[in-house]
């Protein structure tokens, strides 16, 4: 579904290339800090701040424009932008603290059940690709199962409180999308899980074998425990799919096209020679050069 805010709405219509530039300046600084500064210059009077606020949180970047500021010195960025940026980092940290404790209690009985699953994108994603679990907000916890084990593992979710959201009964989630969202508690702290069997988004092709992202994980370490999440490969593809998921519903993408950056950037040599290849066994190498 395509973002209806009007935030979104009001940056479409508007003339906002000095905003853009700026944070996109911030995004090259964050992946190159030898460059030292920010383009353009933070107190340009054309700029404004709350324009580039709303860049920064609708592409889901506002993290990476503060860690850029804050690389660049002193004096880069505007006291106002630094202080709105601090508070929504603080934000960030609460939230995906609670997905992290969410997703070990939902890894704890899942294991419990010798269910086959693995974890997709959120915190644990940002920790492999940025050293930092709370680059951006993540109000779900994702995890992929199998088509067999997926009634199983919605069976498991109950146990420990969640039940199906009414909108994901449908047949389209169900059967089309091969996902549906499950929900604990009902007031401002609910936890949410999205639970698929597919990887499938509207306008782009579904991988062939998304089995095969259960057979490929590998283990990450957190708070004593390991759970499992894709592999570097995976990351990569499902980062593409994002991006044409974005784009397909004229979405903000700046945080999916910097995952695709980091993703690349963390493949091994031999991953890097084989990820085209791979990508065409899983019917997405156009996915994947998009990205």
């Amino acid at each position: 579904m395509a973002v209806q805010e009007s935030a979104y709405q009001r940056l479409r219509a508007a003339d906002c290339a000095d905003e853009v530039a700026y944070v996109q300046a911030c995004l090259r600084l964050f992946f190159s800090p030898a460059m030292g500064a920010v383009a353009g210059g933070a107190s340009a009077p054309s700029i404004s701040i709350a324009t580039v606020a709303d860049i920064a949180r609708l592409n889901k970047v506002a993290i990476f424009v503060l860690k850029a500021l804050s690389r660049a010195g002193a004096g880069e960025g505007p006291s106002e932008l630094l202080g709105w940026l601090d508070t929504y980092r603080r934000r960030t940290v609460s939230m995906n603290s609670s997905g992290i404790m969410d997703s070990l209690a939902i890894h704890q009985v899942l294991r419990d059940r010798q269910i086959d699953f693995v974890f997709l994108k959120g915190p644990f994603q940002q920790q492999l690709l940025y050293g930092d679990h709370f680059m951006k907000p993540s109000g779900d916890v994702d995890i992929l199962v199998s088509q067999a084990g997926f009634a199983k593992a919605r069976e498991a979710l109950r146990a420990i409180g969640y039940e199906v959201a009414g909108q994901s009964r449908s047949l389209w989630w169900l059967r089309f999308l091969g996902e549906q969202h499950m929900i604990r508690g009902g007031d401002a702290k609910a936890s949410t899980v999205d639970l698929h069997y597919r990887l499938q988004q509207p306008g782009s092709p579904s991988p062939r074998d998304t089995d095969g992202f259960l057979r490929r994980k590998r283990e990450v370490g957190i708070a004593g425990a390991h759970v499992p999440f894709i592999s570097a490969s995976d990351t990569l593809l499902l980062s593409c799919i994002s991006v044409a998921k974005a784009f397909f519903n004229r979405e903000p993408c700046a945080g999916y096209v910097c995952d695709v950056r980091a993703s690349a950037g963390r493949l091994s040599e031999a991953e890097q020679r084989d990820v085209l290849d791979y990508a065409i066994e899983q019917g997405l190498a156009d996915t994947l050069l998009l990205g």
